[in-house]
């Protein structure tokens, strides 16, 4: 049982063609793309801000409702299904959490600073919402 990226498309080749198998096979590729996708991402963005001297551990869970969270230790979640997004959404989640390492809140600071290094964070925010059904049911 496999699964690749053909021409926009994922393939799934199963030895049956059961749904169960087909579902496992693009689950699993779909935790490999997400933990290469979401690590480079994460350190790309965590190299522009100045706070950030090493990008945090990070952990991929599935989540129903949310996109990622930073715990008080540091330790950064993302929803693996995260990696469906475009990348300016995907950017805007990281950066989001990265903020939370600074400002541990939803406060005045911690939005002027989201401001600050993703200007327009909003407007991809929003994006990011209008997808969220398409992407969590695939």
């Amino acid at each position: 049982m496999t699964a690749r990226m053909r021409g926009g498309y994922i393939a799934v080749r199963t030895a049956q063609g059961e749904p169960a198998l087909i579902r496992s096979a693009l689950d699993a590729w779909y935790a490999t793309r997400a933990r290469e996708v979401l690590a480079a991402r994460m350190a790309s963005v965590a190299a522009s801000l100045k706070w950030v001297r090493t990008p945090p551990p990070l952990r991929l869970q599935p989540m129903k409702r949310q996109w990622g969270s930073c715990s008080p230790t540091g330790l950064l979640t993302l929803n693996p299904h995260l990696v469906k997004a475009p990348r300016d959404c995907i950017d805007y989640v990281i950066v989001h959490e990265l903020c939370h390492l600074k400002e541990h809140n939803h406060g005045p600071r911690f939005h002027r600073l989201l401001e600050v290094e993703m200007p327009g964070w909003r407007a991809v925010k929003e994006r990011l919402d209008g997808l969220a059904e398409q992407i969590l049911r695939t």
